[in-house]
């Protein structure tokens, strides 16, 4: 990726912008900060160690490239006790596919399956039924004031249709939504010691959750992926135990995929379409526009501003030497700001192309895509066309990360 030179400043000269990202004032619009590091170059020595790299070619190159691999489990015993990489709950999401290289990563992705067609529009019917449900109930509460679109509509339509397909009981689902919001903090970019709590004790509690799932639907099989995933993985694994725990794992990987990032797309499409009147109005007279608008939100403002990734090997990425075990920080809302890829790229423009990482690339490109796309996609064609023109009542309250954005709250009105 280029040949190595000595870089022109150290490390403290990054530490300013990131510690700015940290803030509440950075959390709410971190695309200056990343204007400031973009200007610095694509790849930006990180304070902390490692690299963090801004500049879409080289993180779409990275993220295609096997040579880059996730900081899988035994990455994370390498970096030794006491670093947040050997938390409990980063330990176990290191057993997760989302964590996984090959030839685990290509086990684990085979059994898991794919969205076939007929899955597909099975959750397609649930989410349209769904979607309409919690748009009467929302109609009715914006009738006496303001509400919160983000809570009472964004945050359930996710977990019910996962919910739905997993066969979860929907007395559980508010406890699990709470639960993912905990548990994410342990992949952030740099977690608290409070934040690392949180996420043990989220994690924790989901194991209990998920195992006794499965060992309910082994005794009780059904026509659900979680029986489906058994009979998989018996067939994979002879014993019993190790094969439960395979499930587990990919279950839980699937629900905090399909919760906290698909409700955070939910909520940003939301925001993009109330604080303007021209976007509403464009895309109530044009319902074509319905897709581009989707993909516009994860360029403009994707759930995951951070993606991180380890050399398998001695490298040169953007001038600078990365040593084998080193990590990159892939900062993927900057490189959507990258105006080397697009143009203008702080304009929100539904009409433009389709081009962004929001859902990785290469091997580890997202299974849920097809699910959160339908998702969008469904609400946001209901919203434009059963409610009138909504207004923003308030800015939103963002929650305290870097990495994985979202909104703790959407206010808004009838205009």
């Amino acid at each position: 990726m280029g040949v190595a030179v000595t870089p022109t400043y150290d490390r403290r000269a990054s530490a300013s912008l990131f510690s700015r990202l940290r803030t509440a004032r950075g959390q709410a619009d971190p695309f200056p900060i990343y204007d400031e590091l973009l200007a610095r170059g694509e790849v930006v020595p990180a304070p902390w160690g490692g690299f963090a790299v801004t500049g879409f070619a080289a993180c779409d190159q990275i993220l295609r490239n096997r040579q880059w691999l996730e900081p899988d489990k035994a990455w994370r015993e390498r970096q030794g006790p006491g670093t947040r990489w050997n938390a409990p709950s980063s330990r176990e999401m290191g057993n997760t596919l989302a964590a996984l290289n090959p030839p685990d990563h290509t086990t684990v992705r085979r059994a898991a399956g794919s969205f076939d067609r007929g899955t597909v529009e099975r959750i397609g019917h649930t989410v349209k039924r769904t979607s309409d449900q919690l748009l009467d109930a929302f109609t009715e509460r914006i009738r006496t004031g303001e509400a919160d679109f983000s809570q009472l509509v964004c945050e359930e339509l996710p977990v019910a249709t996962i919910g739905d397909w997993l066969g979860l009981p929907q007395a559980d689902w508010p406890r699990l939504r709470e639960l993912t919001h905990d548990q994410v903090f342990t992949q952030e970019l740099l977690p608290s010691a409070s934040q690392l709590a949180l996420s043990d004790a989220a994690t924790a509690e989901l194991r209990t959750y998920f195992m006794e799932l499965v060992r309910d639907r082994r005794s009780h099989p059904g026509d659900d992926p979680v029986t489906r995933w058994i009979q998989t993985w018996d067939a994979i694994e002879p014993d019993r135990d190790k094969a439960d725990e395979a499930v587990y794992f990919l279950v839980l990987f699937v629900l905090l995929a399909a919760l906290e990032t698909t409700a955070t797309l939910l909520s940003t499409m939301a925001l993009r379409l109330v604080e303007s009147p021209d976007r509403w109005a464009m895309v109530a007279d044009n319902p074509d526009l319905v897709p581009g608008f989707v993909e516009e939100t994860l360029r403009y403002d994707p759930p995951t501003h951070v993606i991180s990734r380890v050399a398998s090997q001695d490298s040169v990425l953007g001038g600078f030497e990365i040593r084998r075990d080193e990590m990159v920080h892939l900062m993927i809302g900057a490189a959507h700001r990258d105006p080397a890829r697009h143009v203008d790229p702080s304009r929100f423009d539904p009409e433009r192309a389709a081009d962004h990482l929001a859902f990785s690339g290469g091997i580890h490109y997202c299974l849920g895509a097809p699910l959160a796309r339908i998702e969008a996609q469904t609400l946001l064609h209901q919203l434009v066309r059963r409610l009138p023109r909504l207004t923003l009542v308030r800015p939103p309250s963002m929650a305290p990360r870097v990495a994985f954005r979202r909104l703790l709250n959407l206010d808004v009105a009838v205009a």
